[in-house]
């Protein structure tokens, strides 16, 4: 009987103590907590795969190209082939076509560095002087101090071990190349394997919704490379042939830089023109400077006014701001190599929180095969990395 007021006290002081929970303010700050726990664990998430970018990348590399190459293995499996021969002839294609790739890159911009930097460097010098020279006054501090920095950037030892090794990613470490080689060969062969495992771990709605994000998955990073590709090359021509028939010199090294340049949206492709801009000036005048310039602004309004809508669709289609705010963050963790693939990344985790959030429902003849196929051997087709093979 004496314990009774003891209890009736903890009791209201309970009931006091959950009021203060139940009200406007106390869902705020649990809400409040959950955030902040969920940046923690995003946050030491992202900072442990800082650590190991030599595992990170290459595996991301060759997912991507996995995701590419899927449809084409899928291709040779409808005409007959056998899966194993179909995987390896896919494998060893993609990996000398990426492998010349960027040997070709790396060569072709490694060996006119340093007078690519000289050159452009002349060239802004020219156009601070035709700046100078001209009706507007200008703020001379601000023209040095960005003069400065980007000299200070394109002469430093970390452009050419550490940028241009960027552009190159795996293919400028032997083993990365080799841990990307051996991962994309698995992803190919025993993508749905690997898949099936994934997949164990949910049941239900989630197990539908999980085969359907990782569908949208494999679309998006596939239609981004394969888009973003064909857009790179056309930008690469186009450019290459006006800088070839105006004279610039150069123009292979400029070309390659473009082609480069255009996997990073926004800003690559537009870099690299005033790169060429800059060079068409200091060596062939501000004629055929200012033709450069228009030849680039007219290849950037047909990419992104057809070639980006018919070629991507709608394998891009988140706003620009979160484009650019994905460069920043991906150039601030991985540089170069970051602000490359962090736009796919994006874009995949754009297209995996609408079908969680039920946004993206997927066909109806697709959703259902994909949730009932069994655990042990789903069918991926384009869910997957990849087939296994025979």
């Amino acid at each position: 009987m004496d314990s009774q007021p003891g209890s009736s006290s903890n009791l209201t002081e309970s009931r006091r103590l959950q009021g203060y929970w139940n009200d406007g303010l106390g869902h705020a700050a649990l809400r409040s907590a959950q955030l902040l726990l969920v940046l923690l664990l995003v946050g030491v998430a992202v900072y442990a795969l800082t650590r190991v970018t030599l595992v990170v990348i290459p595996v991301l590399l060759a997912l991507i190209l996995a995701a590419a190459i899927a449809p084409f293995v899928n291709w040779l499996r409808r005409k007959g082939w056998p899966g194993a021969l179909a995987t390896g002839t896919s494998f060893l294609l993609l990996l000398i076509v990426f492998g010349g790739l960027v040997t070709g890159i790396v060569f072709a911009v490694r060996s006119e560095w340093s007078t690519l930097v000289d050159q452009a460097v002349a060239g802004f010098d020219e156009l601070y002087r035709l700046v100078q020279e001209g009706p507007f006054a200008v703020d001379d501090s601000a023209m040095q101090e960005a003069r400065d920095a980007v000299l200070d950037f394109a002469t430093s030892s970390t452009v050419g071990s550490g940028a241009l090794a960027g552009l190159s990613a795996a293919g400028s470490f032997a083993t990365g190349f080799v841990l990307m080689a051996v991962v994309l060969f698995f992803f190919l062969k025993d993508g749905d394997k690997i898949w099936a495992f994934v997949l164990r771990w949910f049941s239900g709605e989630r197990h539908r919704k999980a085969s359907l994000a990782g569908a949208r998955a494999m679309e998006v990073l596939g239609g981004y490379v394969r888009g973003t590709a064909i857009v790179a090359a056309v930008d690469a021509i186009c450019i290459g042939a006006a800088l070839f028939i105006l004279g610039v010199p150069l123009a292979l090294p400029l070309s390659v830089i473009v082609f480069v340049g255009s996997f990073i949206p926004l800003v690559g492709a537009t870099a690299a023109g005033i790169l060429a801009a800059l060079i068409a000036l200091v060596a062939n005048g501000p004629v055929v400077a200012l033709i450069v310039v228009i030849v680039i602004i007219a290849v950037n309004q047909l990419e992104g006014n057809f070639l980006q809508p018919v070629v991507m669709g709608r394998t891009l289609s988140i706003h620009a701001l979160v484009i650019l705010l994905a460069l920043t963050a991906g150039t601030i963790l991985a540089g170069i190599v970051g602000a490359i693939l962090s736009v796919p990344i994006a874009a995949v985790s754009w297209a995996v929180i609408k079908v969680w959030i039920g946004e993206d429902q997927g066909d109806p003849a697709e959703v259902p095969e994909v949730a009932s196929d069994d655990a042990e051997s789903p069918e991926m087709g384009s869910t997957g990395a990849g087939q296994a093979g025979d």
